[in-house]
């Protein structure tokens, strides 16, 4: 029986993999840094091997998969194609593997992690699956019928796949460090559609997703009168937002999604359209309502009488749908956004961007820029950001007790690098203050 060794098991992408080819049945260990990540419990919960990197990790036999954080000079990468193991990358390996299902991807510059997350939810609750969620969520079953995955557009990596269905959510600029500009992120998503073989489900109110040109049927779905799958009637409540669905203007049914915002119901209508193509009945799509959500994404609790949220919000856009959520949910609270920009080609390049976006909550924090391995910090600092930012403040890690005085208020925890350690230095303290 072949052994997997994951390069940089840890990893997101990499760590959801790991855990369906153990449910698979499949030997699986891996080696990361010593660092602790969040996706490491779920490995932990299946005893799934984590070793240091070593050289003495790989041998002959073993088909290894690395993450595409690593470059082909890390010392394991090495030692694999010196002994001349069967070696893919994670997107080239993902590719392979889903073959063997009828395989859903789910794509777009926004809403990519929830919207994988909700439709596994749906189907899991009616089929064996198996689905990669862009949290570090893996399952598998022997007997799956359908692979749902998060296909990501950086570096082109989603070509690597060809699958039977994709949902596009939308198409934005992001991820500079690679992309030129916003045409070249279209190119991008044209040539993903040219690989899909037997349908799309794409958001019609999305202007730039009107473009691609199809070989496959392209169901849309949105708010406009235009689109095959329409949401009208949308209604807050205290237990979420309920809506009607129209498929081609004929009423179809009225669903329920334990989230709020309008990025939310065009993500469940997206769920809905591609289910009511693969012929799933609509008492079966409304087990929506009792999705629990995804890692770091509107992820709540409570401390005092303060609500504490998480997301992993680190575009423009992303804020403005997060703050929006967070103002709907409680319409009463002041909303405080914490936020820490990841990268300092995106910080850079959306700089007015992320001003206009944080300026929709009461209070802003700014916290360091989190840089990447990848680049240059050049000469950008977060006080550029700070200064388009009227009355903002920066968060000093070691002084995170100034969120205290928000009383009844809702505080918005955002950015794609290490904020989490901002939010848990915060919540020690209120600890502390609460048991004093």
């Amino acid at each position: 029986m072949t052994t997997y060794h994951f390069i940089g098991i840890k990893g997101t992408g990499m760590s959801a993999l790991a855990q369906i080819l153990h449910d698979s049945g499949e030997k699986v260990q891996g080696s990361d840094v010593d660092k602790k990540f969040f996706t490491q419990e779920s490995l932990e919960a299946k005893n799934i091997p984590i070793l240091p990197f070593s050289e003495s990790n790989i041998k002959e036999e073993f088909t290894v998969i690395a993450g595409n954080a690593f470059s082909d000079e890390h010392i394991e990468i090495q030692e694999a194609k010196k002994q001349g193991c069967t070696f893919y990358r994670y997107h080239e390996f993902l590719g392979e593997w889903l073959k063997q299902f009828t395989s859903i991807a789910v794509t777009g510059a926004h809403g990519k992690t929830s919207t994988t997350g909700l439709l596994a939810h749906v189907l899991n609750e009616t089929f064996p699956i198996s689905y990669l969620i862009g949290d570090g969520t893996g399952n598998g079953h022997v007997d799956s019928k359908y692979f749902v995955f998060e296909a990501c557009e950086y570096r082109r990596h989603f070509l690597s796949y060809e699958p039977d269905y994709a949902i596009m959510t939308n198409i934005d600029f992001d991820h500079p460090d690679y992309f030129t500009s916003l045409d070249d992120v279209v190119d991008a998503f044209q040539s993903m559609a040219d690989r899909v073989k037997k349908c799309i489900v794409a958001c019609g109110d999305d202007e730039e997703l009107q473009k691609i040109h199809t070989k496959v049927p392209v169901i849309y779905y949105g708010f406009a009168e235009t689109n095959d799958f329409q949401a009208q009637n949308v209604q807050e409540t205290t237990e979420g937002t309920q809506f009607d669905v129209f498929v081609r203007n004929t009423y179809y049914d009225t669903f329920t999604i334990p989230m709020y915002g309008n990025h939310n119901i065009l993500n469940a209508l997206s769920v809905i359209a591609i289910c009511h193509y693969e012929g799933i009945v609509a008492e079966d799509i409304k087990k929506l309502y009792s999705f629990q959500g995804v890692k770091r994404r509107f992820t709540e609790k409570m401390a005092g009488d303060q609500v504490i949220i998480d997301d992993y919000a680190h575009h423009p856009k992303e804020i403005m749908a997060t703050i929006e959520s967070a103002r709907k949910k409680y319409p009463t609270k002041q909303v405080v956004a914490i936020f820490q920009p990841h990268t300092f080609t995106r910080t850079k390049t959306f700089l007015q961007e992320f001003a206009d976006s944080l300026n929709e909550a009461d209070d802003v924090y700014l916290c360091d820029i989190f840089g990447s391995a990848r680049e240059e910090s050049g000469q950008l600092t977060i006080n550029e950001l700070q200064e388009l930012i009227p009355d903002s403040k920066l968060l000093d890690l070691k002084q995170t007790e100034v969120l205290q005085e928000y009383k009844d208020s809702v505080l918005i925890f955002m950015g794609a690098g290490d904020i989490q350690k901002f939010q848990k230095a915060y919540e020690d303290t209120k600890n502390r203050s609460i048991k004093n």
